[in-house]
């Protein structure tokens, strides 16, 4: 910029200055350069040509005629000289010195030959040759040679942190160009800084001094997820020969390769040489999954944060030279009898932050010796400041009555690491804990879902008046960690200018939807909620209550009135969202801001978003039975009730009336179908030539087919508003109708396996498949039997959406399966269906006792699968069913036609059947079943299991339904397997499924078709 400036100082400093990092960066470039070369130039003769040069330079800077003054072409010379200089810094190598003195020499020649001219350097030339001034009255070998003396240079320099991060910053500085986007390479790191960079400019209050701003605590709850994968648990392969390991090198590839070059290791064998090794393998591993391990290490960076904000607010400018790392390493103080400020910054962090991790059962896992016990240990250990509460049973006597009988005894405790004295001791570091507090209980604390109650046990151990409940599958990011300051300000502001916020609602970052398609969608279905969603439902709705666990609650406020977490069993599935129902009730105000996101995982298959969803639907069904529901619609303005009823519990609620809509037009349309009165119908001219509802009609069809116009949102809309249309109701229906709701882990592990066909079946065959081939069914006999005086475009474009409804029930389980067309899965899936319908002692239970059980993935036997099958109340359904075809069946089509000739006996006669059909939908609701209604000897068989058992139809019973379940299983497995056939099918799946990992260039093939590499030899003891 400077050579190209045409010797003009004025258009040069116009054109830094248009750019104010740009001027701050040539301003810290030129100050770090003195700086540098000041430090390491040590001779007198040297320092004196080396100040008299700095002064020239400077004096014709304020001057501005540094450019009509010097010749600036040569500087581009003098830049790579010093970029070397820079390069042998930071290598710091003996080997190096004379280098590193050539080096010297050329930069002085460079600025002394090429940039000054003659004049201005006849001042110190003398200086440097030893001489008058001429160089060639003095003998060559008689000349002093600068920085060639043994003391003249300081190098190799005595490195402290504050001169690594000097120099590693100034060769950024110097070498990153203005055309490098690419940099950083990594995704995700470009993400964070793109948000970190962007929040910055939000409204946001302005952030206190660290000692004055509001202190906080951090909840986490945990019970047995992971907290540090073993390296077993790495190596270990699935049915593939993928083990977890094998995974995480081929999804982060660029990461792995970031971590062999910080350990020195050039391949995965070194790192098992040493326990260091292996111990700095599993934190990687760890790091990039769902863990506990993470989880702290993301909360923790609340605390080096605010050291790091302290040491800003109280460090002298001498600190400030030195840095922040350098400070953190200096313990000169200390010794001194001095409170360093180190010791200051650490201790004004204390006071404003508190963790604790409510670990339920780690006084189990450590009496019993768990590796999950001693995983906690060490991240106390790690973390000093970090704590443990847990639940502990103790046996102790009875003090009531003349006998001592041990009975146990219930102790809310909170533990912390017990670290030595002091580093210098020599007795052997032990890790054990140490009991801080131990509060008595009344009884047993785990009444309920469990996770409510370890919240609120935990809690009394919490200070401050901000609390923030993360869950243990969330991560946090150190610069977002840095604008907590400012967050906890907004409980200072009347946001509505009436009430101080009670919660503040944060944003979330889904941190597991980067390569699988499915956990793409996941992850922008919940990317939307927590920004646009919750933005609105907060302003202007006023109807945010508490969806995600990274908001943060006015501790004091919700303490005194009934804490963040009910726990009453069933009814409380959902407790988030009841802290944020209760918090509304009691004149709360909750808030929501962008300008700060938490870390979060979801769920990445099929499978667990299924399960997810069903978790959800319950919760929703027990909310809409809830108390709460009732409170809040009678006491919220007409207005706030119909956003809070639209938000929570009328969504589920409106799909579950748009799936029963489905099903009473279908059946309208067949009873007008096998009644002939559709036909009478059609050939009145009034209805037959009625060209605005063929108009109707036809722009209707091309809406609900317009989805084909974008290919790529195919399989998005067939996920988010097909499949999930059927999970929700079926959940909340089974809710509303039987209660059972409860709590179900999701998973939060890797999922890029495939699932078996008998295990998808288990999970989907009640909720999806069975409706779908009840719709399919209708929907084929309305055909065939209206077939003769309808033409087919009519019934494509009055079915298209249903027929699309019904693909996506049947087949999205299996179009989402990783590998669900493959040829030799489909051989495994077949001999494992086999195996699971063949099995012994197929029986029924007695279906009263397991009212509102889901039938799930976790379901290991047929017998069991059956358990939960069918409800008494049905029968009465199928009763009104085979009453409505027995009705429509027993009149001849031109005599239903002459009796119902009149509209107005045509409608009275459609809405009656409406009726029947309505009714049996509210007993069946979830239960339509087409098959069912071909066997409700099923039904009643097991409604009077003891008669049928004591007639001895029992078995035949028993038998009838095996063949049951073997038609359906035939009916979905045939076109998987026929489509297997393809190989083109397989590929089109993957590239679909995959599609993330493709656009980044992932072996994401290497993953599915497993890992062939023998690794027998690494498992060996």
């Amino acid at each position: 910029m400077a050579k190209d400036s045409n010797g003009k100082d004025r258009e040069l400093k116009k054109r830094i200055a248009n750019d104010n990092y740009m001027s701050c960066a040539v301003l810290e470039c030129y100050a770090s350069f003195r700086n540098i070369i000041r430090f390491l130039v040590q001779g007198h003769r040297e320092k004196k040509v080396i100040d008299d040069i700095f002064s020239e330079v400077d004096r014709h800077i304020e001057a501005g005629d540094l450019l009509t003054e010097y010749q600036m072409s040569a500087l581009p010379s003098l830049y790579d000289h010093f970029v070397k200089l820079i390069k042998y810094l930071l290598e710091n190598k003996q080997t190096d010195r004379d280098q590193v003195v050539l080096i010297f020499q050329d930069m002085l020649e460079v600025v002394t030959r090429d940039i000054m001219m003659e004049d201005h350097t006849s001042s110190f030339v003398d200086s440097i040759h030893g001489g008058s001034g001429h160089e060639g009255m003095t003998p060559l070998d008689q000349q002093y040679q600068l920085f060639a003396s043994a003391g003249a240079i300081n190098f190799p320099v005595q490195e402290t942190e504050a001169w690594k991060e000097k120099i590693k910053r100034l060769d950024l500085l110097l070498t990153v160009k203005e055309s490098a986007m690419d940099v950083p390479s990594n995704l995700e790191a470009r993400r964070r800084i793109s948000f970190f960079s962007n929040s910055l400019f939000m409204d946001m209050p302005v952030a206190p001094k660290v000692r004055n701003m509001l202190s906080f605590s951090v909840l986490t709850p945990y019970n047995t997820e992971e907290v540090l994968f073993s390296l077993r648990e790495l190596e270990v392969q699935n049915e593939d020969g993928v083990s977890i390991l094998f995974y995480l090198q081929k999804i982060f590839p660029d990461e792995w390769s970031n971590f062999l070059e910080r350990v020195k290791c050039s391949n995965e064998e070194e790192l098992r040489e040493t326990d260091e090794l292996e111990e700095k393998l599993r934190l990687w591993a760890s790091y990039r999954g769902q863990t506990l391990t993470r989880t702290v290490r993301g909360m923790m960076y609340y605390r080096r944060a605010l050291e790091l904000q302290a040491f800003l607010d109280m460090a002298k400018d001498e600190d400030l030279m030195q840095g922040y790392k350098a400070v953190e390493l200096n313990m000169e103080d200390q010794f001194k009898g001095e409170r360093s400020l180190w010791a200051q910054c650490q201790a004004v962090a204390d006071m404003k932050f508190t963790y604790v991790v409510s670990c339920q059962q780690y006084g189990i896992d450590k009496r019993s010796g768990n590796p999950r016990a001693q995983d906690t240990l060490r991240l106390m250990t790690t973390y000093p400041s970090l704590r443990v509460a847990f639940i502990d049973e103790v046996e102790e006597p009875s003090k009531d009555g003349p006998k001592k009988i041990n009975q146990k005894v219930y102790y809310s405790s909170l533990v912390k690491a017990a670290l030595p004295k002091s580093s210098n001791s020599s007795e052997p570091e032990q890790n054990l804990d140490q009991v801080i507090y131990r509060i008595k209980l009344p009884g047993p604390a785990i009444l309920g879902e469990g996770k409510p109650e370890n919240q609120n046990h935990a809690i009394i151990f919490t200070r401050g008046e901000g609390l923030q409940t993360i869950d243990m599958n969330q991560d946090n990011y150190m610069e977002e960690a840095l604008k907590m300051r400012n967050l906890l300000q907004e409980f200072l502001k009347k946001h509505d200018g009436v009430r101080y916020p009670t919660i503040l609602g944060l944003r979330e970052h889904i941190f597991t939807g980067s390569v699988s398609s499915l956990a793409w969608f996941m992850s922008n279905q919940e990317t939307s909620f927590v920004t646009i969603g919750q933005r609105l439902l907060a302003d202007p709705l006023k109807v945010r209550f508490h969806y995600g666990h990274p908001d943060v609650f006015d501790r004091l406020f919700h303490l005194t009135r009934g804490g963040v977490s009910k726990a009453s069993k069933t009814i409380n599935l959902s407790e988030d969202i009841f802290a944020g129902f209760n918090s509304t009730l009691r004149e709360g105000n909750v808030t929501h801001h962008e300008y700060i996101q938490v870390g979060k995982g979801r769920d990445v298959g099929l499978n667990q978003i299924s399960q997810f969803e069903a978790k959800i639907a319950n919760g929703n069904g027990e909310q809409t039975l809830s108390r709460d529901i009732y409170r809040l619609g009678h006491r919220f303005d007409f207005f706030r009730m119909l956003s809070c009823y639209f938000t929570t519990v009328g969504s589920y609620f409106s799909t579950l009336i748009t799936v029963l809509t489905v099903y009473v037009f279908l059946y309208g349309r067949l009873y007008l179908v096998l009644s002939g009165l559709e036909e009478g119908l059609n050939k009145q001219p009034g209805i037959r030539d009625n060209k605005p509802l063929q108009v109707a009609l036809a722009s209707q069809s091309f809406v609900q087919i317009g989805f084909l116009m974008a290919l790529p949102m195919l399989m998005e809309i067939g996920l988010e508003r097909g499949f999930r249309t059927a999970l929700n109701p079926h959940y909340y229906g089974r809710t509303l109708l039987h209660g059972g709701a409860k709590y179900r882990p999701t998973g939060r592990g890797f999922v890029v396996f495939h699932a078996k066909f008998a295990e998808n079946y288990r999970l989907y065959s009640r909720s999806h498949f069975v409706k779908g081939l009840e719709l399919m069914i209708l929907l084929i006999v309305y055909q065939i039997f209206g077939q003769s005086y309808r033409g087919s475009v009519a019934y494509v474009l009055i079915t298209i959406s249903m027929w699309f409804m019904v693909g996506t029930w049947l087949f999205a389980p299996f179009l989402f399966n990783p590998s669900g067309f493959e040829w030799q899965k489909i051989v495994d899936d077949w001999t494992d269906w086999n195996k699971w319908i063949k099995q012994p002692r197929w029986y029924w239970c007695t279906p009263r006792k397991k009212l509102g059980i889901l039938v799930g993935a976790g379901t290991r036997s047929s017998s069991s699968f059956w358990k939960a099958g069918y409800r008494c109340r049905d029968i009465i359904s199928f009763k009104i069913f085979y009453l409505s075809i027995w009705t429509c069946l027993s009149l001849d089509h031109h005599e239903a036609y002459e009796k119902f000739s009149g509209i107005r006996h045509i409608m009275a006669g459609y809405l009656f059947n409406i009726v029947c059909y309505e009714v049996a939908f509210y007993l069946l609701l979830v239960h339509m079943l087409s098959l069912y209604a071909f066997f409700p000897l099923f039904q009643i068989a097991q409604a009077c299991k003891p008669l049928v058992h004591h007639a001895g139809f029992w078995a035949s019973v028993r038998t009838l339904a095996r063949g049951y379940e073997i038609v359906m299983g035939l009916l979905l497995f045939t076109p998987v397997a026929f489509l297997a056939w393809f190989p083109f099918v397989s590929e089109f799946q993957t590239r679909m499924l995959f599609n993330q990992a493709f656009s980044r260039g992932l072996q994401i093939s290497r993953i599915l078709g497993g890992q062939r590499k023998d690794r027998s030899s690494r498992n060996k003891d």
